[in-house]
Order: C-alpha cells, then sequence, then structure tokens
C-alpha cells in the first residue's frame, strides 16, 4: 500500500511537472522564445520520449515557416540533433531533407555540405554503407577549403570502408584525412585517424604498424579539444590490448586492460567500452591459464552487454564462455554458448558475427565438424563476395561522384568564359560608345569655336558698318555747320554792315526800321550760331557703336515682347576701351537673359542696368517673374551659356531667383584698360 502511494505521488509530480512546462512554453512571448523552450525540453531526458519527440515537433513547426536563412537553417540543425539523440530516425531524416532543400534553394554549399554528412550519419546508422558513403562523398566534394570538416568527412567514409572489410581502401581514406589537416591543429581528427589506422593494420595482422599507430594515437589525446566522456584514453589502451592479445603476449595485453580499467568514471560514461575491456582481460587471464576472478568476469562483461543490447559483444562473450567450459571438459555449457552465439548472429543483419560461432562449433562439436565448416565456408564466400561488391560500389560513387564535381567545374568554367566574354563585349561597347560621345562633344566645340568666330566676324561687320554710317553723319553735320557758318552767316553779316550804315540817314521811319531789321538779324545770327555749335557739340558727346547696337537689341525687345523694358546705361564711359570679346560677350548674355525671360519668366517689367562702379562694369538684368529653382537648374544650357561668357570677361555671376518673386542676374566685369571718364 505505502509503496503504492509513493508511485501514485510520484505519477503526479511528473503530470505537475509537464504541466508546469507547457504553462511556461505557453506565456512566451515570441517565436523565437517558444523555439528555445521547445528545443531545452526536448533534450531534457527527464521527460518521457514521447513528450520530448512533441517539444521538438513543435519547435520545427515554427521553424519551417520562418524565412530561409543562415540562422534558420542552425536551427533546423538543432531540430535534427535531438531526434538523432532519441533515435527518432524519420523526424531526423526528414529535418535533414528540409535543410538541405532549403540550402539548394539558397546555394548555400556550407550547409549543403552539413546536411550531405547528416544524411551519411543517418544512412550509417541504418547499416545501408552504400548510400552514407554517397552521402558522404558529395559532402567530401563540397567541403573545399574547410579542413576540418573535410578531414572529418573523410574519416567516416574510412570507418564505412572498415566495417565493409574494405581495408586497403580504408587505409587510403584515412591517410587522405591527414593530409588535409597537415598544416592544422585538429588533435581530434589525429587521434580517430591514427585510432582507425591501427584497428585496420589490427586486422590486416600487421601488428608492428597497429601498435605504431595506437601509440600515435594514445600521445595525441588532448583533453581541452577532447571531452573526457568520450574515454579516449581507455580506447586506446583497450586496443593496444587487443593487438598483444592477438600476437599472443598476454601478459603485455593485461597490463593495458588493467590501465583502462582504472581510467576514471569508465563505467558511467562509456559502459560498452568497459564491457569490453572486462570481456578482453577475462579472455587473456583464460590464455594465461589463470583462473582468478573466472568465470565471473566474462558473466560481468555478458550481462553488462546484454543491458545495453550490444548483439557482437554479446556474441564475442559467448564465444568466450564457449572456449573457456570447452577447457574445463564442459562439453553441455561449451555447446550452449557457442548455440547462443549461433542464434544470436543469425538473428543480426551482420553475418561476420555468425563465422565466429561456426568456428568454435566445429571445434567442440568434432562430428558435425562437417557441417559446420561447410556453413563456414558458405557465409565466408558470401561475405567476401558482398565485400568485394561493397568496395566496387564505394569506388563507383567516388568516380561518379568525382565525375559530377568535374561537369561542375567544366560548367563554372564554361559560365566564367561567358562572364568573361559578355564583360569584354560590354567594356567594347562601352568603348565605342565613349570614342563616339567623345567625338560628338568635339564636334559640338568646334561648332561653337567656329560660331564664336563667326559671330566676332558680325559684330565687326556691325561696327564696321555703324563706323562707316557715323563717319558720314559726323562728315555730313560738319559740312552743314560750315556751310551755315561760313555762307548763311557771312552773307547775313554783310547784310547787317549795310544796315548798320544806312543808319547814317536820319530819317525816323527809317532809322526804326533798320533798327528793327538789325535786331532781327542779330537773332537770326545767334540761333544759326547756337546750331552750328549744337552740331558740334553732338558729334562729341555721342554715344559709341556698342551703345548704339544694344539699343538696337532693347528697341527690337520693346517691338516684340509684351514685358515693359527698363533700361539704364551709363553714357560717361569710354565704351572704345573694351575689347571687343568683352562687348560681344556682353551683348550675348543681354540677348540670352532675354531670350530666357520671353520664354520661361511670364514676366511684366523687366529691367537693364550698365553701369561703372570704381574699376568695374555692372551689368544688372532683373525680371518679376516666374523665377526658378537656382540649384535645379544649373545645368541648363542658358545659364551655363551666361556663366562660360562671363569666365571669358574674367568676370563674376550672381544669379538670386526663387520661385514666384522673379529673377536678379548680376555680371561684373573688369575693365582692359583702367582709364574710364567720369
Amino acid at each position: 500500500m505505502k509503496k503504492t502511494y509513493y508511485i501514485f505521488l510520484l505519477l503526479l509530480l511528473v503530470f505537475f511537472g509537464c504541466v508546469k512546462r507547457d504553462k511556461a512554453i505557453a506565456t512566451v512571448g515570441s517565436p523565437e522564445d517558444s523555439i528555445t523552450s521547445y528545443l531545452s525540453f526536448a533534450k531534457d531526458n527527464s521527460l518521457p520520449l514521447q513528450k520530448k519527440q512533441e517539444y521538438n515537433q513543435k519547435a520545427f513547426a515554427i521553424i519551417i515557416n520562418q524565412p530561409n536563412d543562415s540562422m534558420n537553417k542552425v536551427k533546423l540543425f538543432r531540430v535534427a540533433n535531438r531526434y538523432y539523440n532519441m533515435n527518432d530516425w524519420n523526424g531526423y531524416k526528414e529535418t535533414v531533407h528540409h535543410v538541405l532543400e532549403n540550402s539548394k534553394s539558397s546555394k548555400d554549399s556550407v550547409n549543403m555540405a552539413k546536411a550531405y554528412t547528416y544524411l551519411g550519419d543517418y544512412y550509417a546508422a541504418q547499416a545501408v554503407s552504400d548510400s552514407a558513403f554517397m552521402y558522404y562523398s558529395k559532402a567530401e566534394k563540397m567541403y573545399g577549403h574547410d579542413n576540418y570538416n573535410l578531414a572529418r568527412t573523410r574519416l567516416n567514409k574510412g570507418m564505412l570502408q572498415y566495417g565493409e572489410g574494405d581495408f586497403s581502401g580504408s587505409e587510403i581514406t584515412v591517410f587522405s584525412a591527414l593530409r588535409a589537416v597537415k598544416e592544422e591543429k585538429a588533435n581530434d581528427v589525429l587521434y580517430d585517424s591514427y585510432n582507425l589506422l591501427g584497428v585496420v593494420y589490427n586486422e590486416r595482422e600487421e601488428y608492428d604498424r597497429a601498435l605504431e599507430f595506437h601509440n600515435k594515437a594514445l600521445a595525441n589525446i588532448d583533453e581541452t579539444v577532447m571531452p573526457s566522456v568520450f574515454q579516449s584514453k581507455a580506447t586506446s589502451l583497450n586496443n593496444l590490448g587487443f593487438v598483444y592479445q592477438n600476437m599472443n603476449k598476454h601478459k603485455q595485453a593485461m597490463s593495458y586492460f588493467r590501465q583502462g580499467l582504472e581510467q576514471e568514471n569508465l563505467l558511467i560514461d562509456k559502459p560498452s567500452l568497459y564491457a569490453m575491456i572486462l570481456d578482453n582481460l577475462a579472455y587473456s587471464k583464460f590464455k594465461l591459464k589463470e583462473s582468478e576472478g573466472l568465470p565471473e568476469l566474462f558473466y560481468q562483461s555478458l550481462k553488462l552487454r546484454d543491458s545495453l543490447q550490444l548483439t557482437a559483444g554479446i556474441i564475442t562473450n559467448k564465444i568466450h564462455l564457449s572456449e573457456y567450459f570447452a577447457s574445463k571438459k564442459d562439453t553441455i555449457k561449451a555447446i550452449q554458448y557457442s548455440k547462443e552465439a549461433l542464434v544470436t548472429g543469425q538473428s543480426s543483419k551482420n553475418l561476420k558475427n555468425v563465422l565466429a560461432s561456426l568456428k568454435q562449433l566445429a571445434v567442440i562439436e568434432p562430428k558435425k565438424a562437417a557441417v559446420y565448416n561447410r556453413q563456414y565456408i558458405h557465409i565466408n564466400d558470401s561475405l567476401q563476395k558482398a565485400e568485394r561488391n561493397m568496395g566496387e560500389k564505394f569506388t563507383r560513387i567516388e568516380y561518379e561522384t568525382d565525375k559530377i564535381k568535374d561537369e561542375n567545374t567544366n560548367l563554372e568554367v564554361q559560365n566564367r568564359n561567358l562572364v568573361f566574354i559578355f564583360s569584354g563585349l560590354a567594356m567594347l561597347g562601352m568603348l565605342l560608345f565613349v570614342i563616339k560621345a567623345q567625338k560628338t562633344k568635339n564636334r559640338e566645340l568646334l561648332f561653337k569655336q567656329e560660331q564664336q568666330k563667326v559671330n566676332e566676324e558680325i559684330y565687326n561687320l556691325m561696327i564696321s558698318q555703324q563706323n562707316t554710317i557715323e563717319t558720314n553723319r559726323v562728315k555730313e553735320k560738319k559740312r552743314v555747320a560750315q556751310e551755315l557758318h561760313d555762307g548763311v552767316l557771312g552773307r547775313m553779316f554783310g547784310i547787317r554792315m549795310n544796315l548798320d550804315s544806312l543808319n547814317k540817314i536820319h530819317d525816323g521811319t527809317a532809322v526804326e526800321k533798320r533798327n528793327n531789321y538789325l535786331t532781327e538779324l542779330k537773332s537770326i545770327e545767334q540761333d544759326i550760331r547756337e546750331i552750328s555749335h549744337d552740331l558740334n557739340r553732338e558729334k562729341s558727346e555721342l554715344i559709341n557703336n556698342f551703345v548704339a547696337i544694344v539699343d538696337n537689341l532693347l528697341e527690337e525687345q520693346k517691338k516684340t515682347f509684351k514685358p515693359k523694358l527698363f533700361a539704364s546705361i551709363d553714357r560717361t564711359i569710354k565704351w572704345e576701351l573694351l575689347s571687343n570679346s568683352i562687348k560681344i560677350n556682353l551683348y550675348r548674355i543681354i540677348q540670352e537673359s532675354l531670350q530666357n525671360i520671353n520664354k520661361y519668366a511670364q514676366a511684366n517689367t523687366i529691367k537693364v542696368e550698365l553701369k561703372k562702379i570704381e574699376d568695374d562694369l555692372f551689368l544688372t538684368i532683373s525680371d518679376d517673374g516666374n523665377g526658378f529653382d537656382v540649384n535645379r537648374s544649373k545645368k541648363g544650357i542658358g545659364l551655363q551659356n551666361i556663366q562660360s561668357r562671363t569666365i571669358e570677361c574674367n568676370g563674376t555671376v550672381d544669379i538670386k531667383s526663387k520661385k514666384g518673386n522673379g529673377t536678379i542676374i548680376t555680371i561684373a566685369v573688369p575693365f582692359e584698360n583702367k582709364q574710364i571718364l567720369t
């Protein structure tokens, strides 16, 4: 009753513990928190297997709906690891295939290689060696410069080859793994490689080399890299003892077996190894005819192996017991243990386990030796044939994998060549385009230069024509002035003199009339003199030709366009002191500005001002139009022309404008000759 109560209480604690976990997960905020919790519970060994599987499946259900990135793959591998530790092979395989497909879609070669390795582990656990070897080979071809994982994958292949009896192939593969980490510090890889080589050479009865590599393995144990729970030292000590056992040097063998059993926590960390060393120690004792501890050591090892369901170990133990009892003339027990070993071997998938049983039965049952030997030979032949076939399969898988790799390499080379060709064609096309664009730009530059020359010639012709007109005008005015002064004024002076002489006649009426005539003549004379002086003064004050041309431009603007134009030109400046190049550029700037205003500004008023301030000439053109964004419009052709012409004059330009507030362009140009009239 008390026992039942404690069981009931324990069940309640487990139940409420599970409920508590479920509630803890239910209150988690984010999916990431839920994943972390599920994965944590999935590896909690205090939970039942079914419950751990449920938590792992919940984590998987969340992860597969997340974006396919590197972190997503890391989480899926964690799910796979938990399935592996639970021996849930279906869940493990499904998860790894999901990672593989995601890696292929994102062209993630690193995680593809890792997924292939995981699939190799799956098929190795299922004893499907050819499939495991194929996936390891695929991973090996993808690891590239990842030397550590490359070596690990080759080691996995070597173990498969050893397990299938392909000892030469295993030896070659292990040495290729060692070459991969030749320049790196990887003691764990070195240990496993040397250990496997020792086992291979032991199987091939090359005992000296087996001892050499097992001692190398022992020397490369690095506890900072290799956890103590792996019991690497105990493993190597057992392997060294086993080689000496095969050499019939049982005293040396027992020394190593005893050292192995003395390793701390061996029974807890690796009970299967503990059972193996016990059995090996007992067998060497038996061979040395030492009865102390026998057959109890055999029984102790068998019990432990039976609890761990280690089929191969159980068979070996029972054959050793059969040998032991046969030596004691206890034929019944000897046959019993041999037949039990045979039945266990026949029920297993590995026929190698049957051979040792048949060999022992043939020894202890001589009457049936022929039957047992025939079975032995038949099974041995089948195994040798299977080993040859598996070796050929391994070779074919490696060949096909290499062929696929070569095809992929060739495809990569072809793609790379195509990229180079298209890049070359693109660069050639760009070069031709640049050359053509440069030619076009040069033609435009030549055209502008020619246009500049033509503009200057036209301006010079205009100046020349204006000078001719002005010269003729001055000459004509001078001629008229001379005619007035010398002709009319002279005759009028004569009349005045004649009239003056008539004043000597003292007729009152005549005198009065003469005085009137004289007064009138004086007035005419004064008027004519003033006209003559005005004509001569107009010539000296006549505005230079440049001003006249600008006036014509402004008059044309007034006649043609709606905006009111107000012009102010400083007429005290000696314009002839400026070079024709500056005058042309100023004229073109005024012309360009007016055109821009007429096209875009929609202005009501335009002001043009030319004035002198100290030693600089200032041109200001303003309007009350729409305005514009100066920063956005700087690349416009009109503004660029104004700026380039100002630069040619060694001047500066300032443009102020804002949308809706009109525009003001101010240009300052220095005089080449600083002598300016004021």
